[in-house]
């Protein structure tokens, strides 16, 4: 006989149903949210996680390209390329790049304004490493290691970056390479520059940016979970940039700097059979090595602030009155429009007075040359013919013939900003300051002064044209070119100047400038060893007023006037043209002219059996060993001043502070 189940049993029993039911459903659900996690991240985040898996594997580096080296015409080696230890971060696998740049800081001796600027490259490009630090040293890669595992996403690269081993001696003509700044970035094409962290600034690095670039490759590599290369997969050749070989010549470059040594200036000298420019000099110049990895603030100030300005491509971009250099090119312009002829002569007083005004327009020479001809106006420099030459010329036709010679244009170097100069005319003062042209004003520009300026590029250059009988040229830099990029073709004396005359008005053109050497303003530097022609010239700085004398002792040395000297030779076979401009030299025959004589000596004389060679490499170390204790010298001194200029400003504002009441 069955027992009644009691109500206790049927509770429990109830109960005990209800529990399966509930851990039934509680499972059910736990599935459930599982299938639609599981959904989630198979199907709706497919893409997210695949490429994330692949990434922790497989990632893609780019290979940057060596960049093409820069030689000068025998092959001596000006711009160079080295393997330093680089710092690299990579922006996805660091959590808080600000604390860790600033735990790097001291190993790295990271400024605060380095680091702004990597954050804020960080910022703008999230998913490519950015450079923390190019060429540390051992000690720092010393300390970096031993604390590596603190740094995940921090590593440490070999790349290869610029050296200009002859430092100052090509600054303004190679120039220098820098790193990428947030203007390029928005210009350059970014697949191009992949793995690349410099950009050419200024110079040959900057003209010819894309021909020594070349083409980044690209490496497949497996890694670990720490991002560390296990091997290489799969790789693309990167395509070196082209090498460059420039018409510059290291010995004759190195002449011209020594000349000017200690002294404001430029030098510029051009072959005039084809354009190719021989030396190219901007006095004082400066170490472009530092601007490589970046520049300190405190470096770059005293470069910046210096009077000297060693920075100003004085040989591109500085425009000076022309002074008497002008005259051979003026005294063509003569011929040319029929108005003087080389058997016509003038009568010179010391003076000449525009028809009407008493304004007396001064010769150098007190009381004058007497009786002038084209010839005898170019070998004494006499200001007086050119005063009437261009009165009867006026200065349209003035400003027409010398535009012909390059003056008041750009020149067309394969160089950036190079500054046209300014050779005025009626409708220039129009534009520039909204006035007319004066008669007086054409007097001044006919002996290369008033609103006339010109860089010593374009002096050189027009010389060269006169040496080349009137031949058109346009002055460059590259030689040659070997690599993979295509190189378009170097611009050759094409046409000629328009001339009226005849090819026996440029010879005797050039005899009058042999003579000024024989016998006139440059005499002192004759030679009978070799024909040279030459031009010399002074321009002035400050006014002199009516009636009073140049004192040059009363007047600061940089109110001096700029020395000019200007000449070829052979004047039979010209391969050598040049233009040498000192600041502040005083007369040109007495600082410029021997200038010349030594840039001539070496290239007729001494280049072609034993020219000037570079230092070898431990003559080379030696040098910069030197020239860095001689910088760490003046660094000590700078900062030693500063602190007793610091120290005697605080005790100043002690001892005009006020007593506490």
């Amino acid at each position: 006989m069955k027992q009644p189940i009691s109500s206790d049993t049927r509770e429990e029993n109830r109960v005990f149903i209800h529990r399966i039911l509930f851990a039934g459903l509680f499972i059910l659900l736990g599935l459930a949210m599982l299938m639609v996690r599981y959904w989630y991240l198979q199907v709706y985040s497919h893409e997210k996680y695949i490429t994330q898996a692949e990434n922790n594997r497989v990632k893609l580096i780019s290979d940057p390209p060596s960049r093409g080296y820069i030689y000068d015409r025998n092959g001596v080696l000006l711009a160079d390329n080295k393997p330093v230890f680089t710092a690299m971060l990579s922006p996805d696998e660091v959590k808080d790049p600000k604390r860790t740049l600033a735990l790097l800081a001291p190993i790295f001796n990271l400024s605060d304004e380095e680091i702004i600027d990597i954050l804020a490259r960080i910022d703008k490009n999230k998913n490519d490493p950015v450079t923390i630090k190019i060429d540390i040293t051992d000690e720092q890669m010393a300390q970096f290691s031993e604390r590596k595992p603190f740094f995940k996403g921090v590593s440490i690269q070999s790349k290869l970056t610029r050296s200009y081993p002859y430092d100052e001696l090509f600054a303004h003509v190679i120039g220098y390479v820098g790193r990428i700044n947030d203007k390029e970035t928005k210009q350059i094409d970014k697949e191009r520059y992949a793995g690349t962290d410099l950009i050419g600034k200024i110079g040959i690095e900057k003209y010819y940016e894309d021909l020594l670039l070349g083409k980044p490759g690209y490496q497949a590599v497996e890694t670990n979970v720490h991002g560390e290369i296990l091997r290489k997969l799969e790789s693309t050749p990167p395509v070196p940039g082209n090498d460059i070989y420039l018409s510059l010549d290291y010995g004759l470059q190195k002449v011209a700097q020594d000349q000017l040594n200690g002294r404001r200036g430029a030098i510029v000298a051009i072959d005039p059979t084809n354009g190719d420019v021989l030396a190219f000099v901007s006095n004082p110049s400066f170490d472009p090595n530092p601007f490589i990895s970046g520049i300190s603030f405190k470096d770059y100030g005293a470069l910046r602030d210096d009077p000297d300005q060693p920075l100003y491509n004085r040989a591109l971009q500085g425009m000076y009155p022309p002074a008497s250099t002008i005259k051979p090119f003026e005294g063509l312009a003569g011929i040319h429009y029929g108005i003087m002829g080389w058997n016509d002569t003038i009568y010179d007083p010391g003076y000449f007075s525009l028809p009407g005004d008493s304004h007396r327009f001064r010769d150098w020479k007190k009381g004058g040359h007497g009786t002038v001809d084209l010839t005898k106006s170019i070998v004494m420099s006499v200001d007086t013919y050119y005063y009437k030459l261009s009165y009867q010329l006026g200065i349209q036709r003035l400003h027409d013939w010398m535009v012909k010679f390059g003056f008041g244009k750009d020149t067309g170097i394969d160089l950036p900003n190079e500054k046209s100069g300014i050779m005025p005319s009626p409708q220039w003062k129009k534009d520039t300051y909204n006035k007319d042209w004066l008669p007086g004003e054409t007097i001044s520009v006919s002996i290369g002064q008033g609103y006339f300026l010109a860089t010593p590029l374009q002096v050189a250059n027009a010389t060269a044209m006169t040496a080349s009988l009137g031949k058109e040229i346009t002055p460059h830099m590259l030689k040659r070119s070997e690599g993979a990029a295509e190189v378009h073709p170097i611009d050759k004396p094409t046409g000629e100047i328009e001339f009226n005359g005849t090819e026996a008005d440029w010879l005797k053109m050039h005899n009058a400038m042999e003579q000024t050497v024989k016998r006139g303003t440059a005499r002192r530097i004759y030679t009978p060893r070799y024909r040279m022609a030459g031009k010399t010239g002074t321009a002035q700085v400050k006014s002199i007023p009516q009636g009073k004398s140049y004192n040059k002792a009363a007047l600061d040395k940089r109110h001096w006037d700029h020395a000019w000297f200007t000449g070829f030779a052979p004047v039979d076979d010209p391969q050598i043209a040049i233009a040498i401009l000192v600041e502040n030299g005083g007369g040109g025959s007495t600082t410029a002219a021997p200038i010349g004589r030594a840039l001539f000596d070496y290239w007729i004389l001494q280049r072609p059996n034993n020219p000037i060679l570079p230092p070898t490499p431990e003559e080379l170390a030696e040098i910069k060993t030197k020239k860095a204790a001689e910088k760490a010298k003046l660094d000590a001194e700078r900062d030693a001043q500063e602190a007793l200029e610091k120290q005697a400003e605080a005790q100043e504002a002690t001892n005009n502070k006020p007593d506490a009441e």
